[in-house]
C-alpha cells in the first residue's frame, strides 16, 4: 500500500477521487495513530487529531494552499498531525517543563509507596501472550513490535533496521510469529 501511494500526485487528489483519498486516509491512519499514543492523548483525542490533520490536509490540497511536495505525502500528513498535537496539549496544559523541584522527591517517594492500586488483571491470553513474548530473543522481539505495536510495514522496518530485502523480513517475521504461537499452544494444552 505504501509503494501505490509513494505514486500518488497531489493533481491525482486535487480531481478528487474518493478512491485515491480514501487511500491516503486509510494507508496512514493506524500508523499515525501509533505514533500519536507517545503524547499521552487519550484514544478519542487521536482519533481527532488525526481527522482533522486530513482535514486540513484536503482543504489545502483542494484550495491550490499546497502546490508542491517536498517529501512524501505521509510526512506531510504527520506534520500537520504532530502540529495539532502540540496545540491540543498546549490547551490541556499537558507541557513537561524543565522546572522540577529535588527537594519535593523524598515526599512524592513516600506518597507513592503508600498508594495502593489494584493490579490490572490480563484475560489468560494475554497472560499466555506476554510470558512468551518475553521468552523470544531480541531481535523478533524487536520485529514483532514495529509490525503489530508501532505500524511499520515491512519495507519500513527494512529500511530501518537494515535488512537486505523484503523477503528476509517477511520470513523473519513469520517465524517469530510461529515460535511464538508454537510456545502458547504447548502452554495451552
Amino acid at each position: 500500500m505504501e509503494n501505490t501511494q509513494a505514486e500518488i500526485t497531489l493533481e491525482d487528489l486535487r480531481k478528487g477521487s474518493d478512491d485515491l483519498l480514501r487511500l491516503v486516509y486509510e494507508s496512514n491512519r493506524q500508523k499515525f495513530l501509533n505514533y500519536a499514543r507517545r503524547y499521552n492523548l487519550s484514544e478519542e483525542e487521536n482519533i481527532d487529531v488525526y481527522q482533522d490533520a486530513y482535514v486540513i490536509f484536503y482543504d489545502n490540497i483542494m484550495s491550490g494552499k499546497l502546490e508542491s511536495l517536498s517529501s512524501s505525502i505521509s510526512t506531510y500528513l504527520f506534520s500537520i498531525g504532530k502540529y495539532l498535537i502540540f496545540d491540543k496539549m498546549r490547551k490541556n496544559k499537558k507541557v513537561v517543563s524543565g522546572d522540577f523541584d529535588l527537594s519535593r522527591v523524598g515526599e512524592t517517594d513516600e506518597l507513592v509507596n503508600t498508594f495502593e492500586m489494584e493490579p490490572q488483571s490480563l484475560t489468560t491470553e494475554q497472560e499466555l501472550l506476554k510470558k512468551h513474548f518475553g521468552s523470544l530473543g531480541d531481535k523478533c522481539q524487536e520485529l514483532l513490535t514495529l509490525f503489530y505495536y508501532r505500524g511499520f510495514t515491512i519495507q519500513e522496518i527494512m529500511e530501518a533496521k537494515n535488512y537486505n530485502n523484503e523477503n528476509v523480513v517477511k520470513s523473519a517475521k513469520s517465524r517469530c510469529m510461529k515460535t511464538l504461537k508454537e510456545k502458547i499452544q504447548a502452554n495451552t494444552y
